[in-house]
């Protein structure tokens, strides 16, 4: 095993069939997890053995309740990953006998336990295996009350890093006589402000030039663009984090994509890191005029 690999956080997320095992496992994904569903508990101790050759730093496994067997082997293979020095959190998923009993009608399909006997009853003996899973677990979410987006929401609070648990903006300029980008959460136009292209000595400029990007800036209502554009992004952030969506794309346009987008873009950019923000910026259109 190679020593210098970096540790791997092994998260081990179980519960109740219908309780959002794989909610959970999205939401992960979205935070840069690598997430493994429905891997055989004994596979535990090679999956751990991979992801330190790939360096996978992070690793989620959902793990269910196909059979009895599979139950049994769990004990020894949290055994072996103690005896290399990996001890994997728990995350146990829970709800009640009815909330389960809702969403597996929904869907309309049998419990692994159930057999061919009453849905409560394959309840009954899921619960009664998981009780002592559920017992040493590190957290407990019962998601008997709330939806695919809270779930989500109280995943990323607990194995988010700071900056992830934010909203991660890309900043795109673009020239409408392009089109307009169809994977843009926001569209700004910016052809209200002077181009500077009738301006002889910026027009082989771009938005990235600093006389074009003072011109464009200095203009009386740039300020009050960039500030509304900022205030809006501010407003919406908590919301999409809120509702599980993790990335947005602010796009702003202007008539070719060179100068005004391109100079807006960059400032905005600027003013969002200087609050914290991940941002990318794109200029999806430079270098086609």
């Amino acid at each position: 095993m190679n020593d210098s690999a970096p540790p791997v956080e092994l998260l081990v997320i179980t519960g109740m069939s219908g309780a959002g095992r794989r909610t959970a496992g999205h939401a992960l994904e979205d935070l840069g997890w690598f997430v493994v569903d429905n891997l055989p508990p004994s596979m535990l101790p090679e999956l751990l053995q991979i992801s330190r050759r790939r360096q996978f730093t992070r690793v989620a496994v959902l793990l269910d309740v196909r059979s009895r067997s599979d139950f049994q082997q769990i004990p020894a293979a949290f055994s072996a990953l103690g005896d290399v020095g990996v001890v994997p959190q728990i995350l146990f998923l829970d709800a009640s006998d009815e909330a389960i009993v809702r969403r597996q009608e929904s869907v309309r399909r049998p419990l692994p336990l159930q057999g061919s006997g009453r849905l409560l009853d394959g309840i009954r003996k899921e619960r009664k295996m998981l009780a002592g899973l559920r017992a040493s677990a590190d957290l407990v979410i019962d998601t008997s009350s709330i939806n695919v987006h809270e779930l989500a929401a109280r995943v990323a609070k607990a194995y988010a890093s700071a900056s992830e648990t934010d909203l991660q903006v890309t900043l795109m300029s673009f020239g409408f006589k392009n089109g307009i980008p169809i994977d843009a959460d926001l569209v700004f136009d910016a052809r209200f402000l002077p181009n500077p292209h009738w301006v002889p000595a910026l027009r082989p400029q771009t938005g990235l030039a600093q006389p074009v990007s003072a011109y464009v800036l200095g203009q009386p209502d740039a300020e009050p663009f960039l500030q509304h554009a900022l205030g809006l992004i501010d407003l919406m952030r908590p919301g999409y984090v809120r509702e599980g969506k993790r990335h947005a794309t602010v796009a702003i346009g202007c008539t070719g994509g060179k100068h005004r987008s391109t100079a807006l873009v960059e400032e905005l950019s600027r003013r969002l890191a200087a609050e914290g923000v991940h941002t990318e910026v794109v200029h999806r259109d430079l270098g086609m005029e």
